[in-house]
């Protein structure tokens, strides 16, 4: 099964400190990036974290302090992976609630501003859970007829890259019009229509502090553009302002900001904040 692409897209996966997005660290990154032609080019990094690893996550990763001692940080390392995804698309396993959003505020740590908002955010957990409702082990045998274990060391970012790139072309196989009678049931080979079925919520943020809520008109129905497209408005998600949009809490308190960008808030949602402010103040 060939990848139906527009653009290159990347498989990623990610070893960090913890799962903190405000206080943890990358220690290892490791991608295979597709071309629309079927080229693979891999990449795999040890990082630097800067930090010291938790012992329990040097003995379920196998990286310690000192393997990393001479790594790069990931500030060091962000230009080249800079120019490695931009005009990418992005697919991983779990991607879309933690890679993506920890990849993010390390590039904006290191005064790197990738935007992943003009990508499409592919993740291949949430297919499969859509579809079968299972982890990455129990996906890579059912698409790949395969025990994960038979062919990769557990808890590697290089070898868990490979099995998430091997299920996503075996979902991709496995739900094709070819093997699927049922129309609910065909998955297509596209990734505009993949990263929208890899949805989970309508975060505007990588966090969920700010979400995606529907227009409506005087009468409680949705609003929707010429096209027949519905319309929807940046909300808070928290807090005093939760389901207010965020544009009239900047506007009727601007103090709301700073505090924002002077909290315990990951960069990526002072970020949307921003360009949300930036937005209305040109509008004006």
């Amino acid at each position: 099964m060939k990848l139906n692409l527009k653009k290159p897209l990347v498989v990623f996966d990610l070893e960090s400190t913890g799962l903190d997005l405000v206080k943890d660290r990358i220690i290892q990154i490791s991608y295979i990036k597709v071309l629309p032609d079927g080229t693979e080019i891999r990449g795999d990094y040890k990082v630097n974290p800067g930090q010291p690893i938790p012992q329990e996550v040097s003995a379920l990763t196998g990286i310690t302090n000192e393997s990393v001692a001479d790594a790069p940080s990931f500030k060091e390392l962000s230009p080249k992976l800079y120019e490695e995804f931009k005009g990418c698309d992005f697919a991983g396993f779990n991607s879309n609630r933690f890679d993506v959003p920890m990849l993010s505020e390390e590039f904006l740590r290191a005064g790197v501003d990738f935007d992943f908002s003009k990508s499409k955010l592919i993740d291949i957990q949430t297919i499969f859970h859509k579809m079968e409702r299972r982890n990455l082990a129990a996906a890579y045998e059912f698409y790949c007829g395969r025990k994960m274990e038979d062919d990769f060391e557990a808890h590697r970012a290089d070898q868990d890259t490979e099995a998430t790139y091997r299920v996503l072309l075996g979902e991709l196989a496995m739900y094709s019009p070819e093997n699927q009678s049922a129309s609910e049931r065909i998955l297509p080979n596209d990734m505009d229509a993949l990263a929208e079925f890899s949805k989970m919520n309508a975060n505007v943020d990588f966090a969920g502090r700010i979400i995606w809520k529907p227009i409506l008109n005087k009468d409680g129905a949705p609003v929707t553009d010429k096209d027949g497209k519905e319309q929807f408005i940046e909300v808070f998600n928290f807090g005093k302002y939760k389901g207010i949009p965020v544009a009239d809490v900047l506007k009727r308190d601007p103090g709301y900001y700073s505090w924002m960008l002077a909290g315990d808030f990951t960069n990526n949602t002072k970020q949307i904040l921003t360009r949300i402010r930036l937005r209305e103040f040109n509008n004006r």
